[in-house]
């Protein structure tokens, strides 16, 4: 039994490393590790709160890019 885990997580592994898509998720990483470790904790939803986590952590960061596009056209210095 541990070796069909094994052999199917290695899989997909294997397939995801070979599909090697970029992928823009800029804040999702850190977002989705909060949320799903806060949903863990209250009520054990970790992959809602890793889904809700990714999503706003994603929104946060285009925010933040937006903010710092705009400063630079204006000839602001960036943080």
């Amino acid at each position: 039994m541990k070796f069909r885990f094994r052999f199917a997580c290695a899989c997909a592994v294997l397939v995801l490393a070979i599909s090697g898509t970029p992928a823009f998720a800029r804040g999702c990483l850190k977002g989705a590790f909060v949320g799903g470790v806060v949903g863990h904790y209250a009520g054990h939803h970790g992959t809602v709160g890793a889904l809700a986590g990714c999503a706003y952590g994603h929104h946060h960061a285009t925010v933040r890019q937006r903010e710092i596009d705009r400063r630079n056209a204006q000839g602001a210095p960036a943080d």
